[in-house]
């Protein structure tokens, strides 16, 4: 027997509409019987979908009407009028809808006439050259669900690995700088929370990435894991907190070593997405803790140079989709449980 699904439909952005985002939604939305998922509307330029895929489209003019078209076609809200959408040519117009769709979508789920937001992949050239001032979607997202950008945490998650990097977009040469005892500890409590609610691990079991090759070996190659993780894992597990480490980053990503943790949290992040996307690269999985929403996307891009074509794989939209919906119903079960 299936779980429920969430009380409202989910709310996907389509991302730049040029990319391969429509097609992965449409995609998606075809396979919604073989792979049991929920009910889900999409939100952008309706006319894109007609452009990389050829499935049934049905407008919609409010979230409620998703339930009751779902079954025959995609549900789309409709909230930019494209010039043109040409599949692999993004321009700024297009860049103007997947802005407006990420913004409408995120405002449903926060007003909770949709269970979570799963975003399409975006084009952030493309969006910088509009004014957008933000790193990330991530980040877009935060700051209108009033939370600081900071304290937004990116997990990377496939079927037997969640990674959390402690620092994102930032050159490899600050790393170090921007580590610290605050930054270390939030990231660490952040997870453990996230695991907790969204993922539904009463007891979350954290491992910590090492800092220096061979974790430091005993402070002979960096003093990073002694001076800085040492101090801080100590004191978290005196509180009650289940974590192992620092441990080396290169036999922690093994099959063995990934049962011994529910999340691994990685200084920097190649350290945390390059196992990752070697394991799972078709699967994972990009979700936000510490938000008052859920929010997933597919971690991959707008893959311009296959748009249109009919090549792009749904594989990591579905998973965006389902883990969503299974946040989503973790997360409610989690408020009935702490109320």
């Amino acid at each position: 027997m299936s779980a429920p699904a969430p009380k409202a439909p989910l709310a996907v952005s389509s991302g730049d509409p040029a990319g391969i985002g429509p097609e992965i939604i449409g995609k998606a939305w075809e396979s919604h019987i073989r792979n049991n998922l929920p009910v889900f509307f999409a939100v952008g330029d309706a006319n894109s979908f007609a452009r990389h895929w050829g499935g049934p489209i049905d407008r919609i003019d409010n979230p409620d009407q998703a339930g009751r078209r779902f079954r025959y076609a995609l549900p789309v809200f409709h909230v930019h009028e494209c010039a043109s959408i040409v599949p692999g040519s993004p321009d700024a117009d297009g860049a103007h809808c997947a802005l407006q769709a990420l913004e409408i979508a995120t405002g449903f789920a926060r007003s909770g006439t949709a269970s979570g937001l799963v975003t399409g992949p975006v084009s952030k050239a493309q969006l910088y050259g509009i004014g957008f001032t933000y790193p990330g979607q991530t980040e877009f997202v935060a700051e209108r669900c009033g939370i600081e950008r900071g304290n937004a945490i990116m997990m990377l998650a496939g079927p037997d690995l969640r990674v959390v990097p402690m620092t994102t977009h930032i050159p490899l040469n600050e790393v170090r700088n921007k580590l610290d005892c605050r930054l270390v500890k939030q990231r660490i409590i952040a997870t453990a929370k996230g695991l907790q609610r969204d993922f539904a691990i009463e007891k979350p079991r954290l491992a910590i990435a090492g800092y220096n090759p061979h974790a430091g070996e005993n402070g002979n190659i960096g003093r990073e894991e002694i001076d800085l993780f040492g101090p801080i894992i100590s004191e978290l597990r005196a509180e009650g907190y289940d974590i192992i480490g620092p441990l080396p980053a290169d036999t922690m990503f093994h099959k063995e070593a990934r049962m011994q943790y529910d999340a691994a949290l990685c200084a920097y992040h190649d350290q945390a997405l390059i196992p990752l996307k070697t394991l799972y690269f078709h699967e994972a999985v990009n979700t936000t803790l510490g938000l008052p929403i859920i929010r997933t996307s597919p971690d991959h891009g707008t893959a311009f140079a296959i748009a249109g074509q009919n090549k792009a794989r749904p594989d990591s939209m579905i998973a965006a989709i389902k883990m969503a919906a299974e946040s989503a119903r973790n997360r409610e079960s989690f408020a009935a449980l702490t109320e």
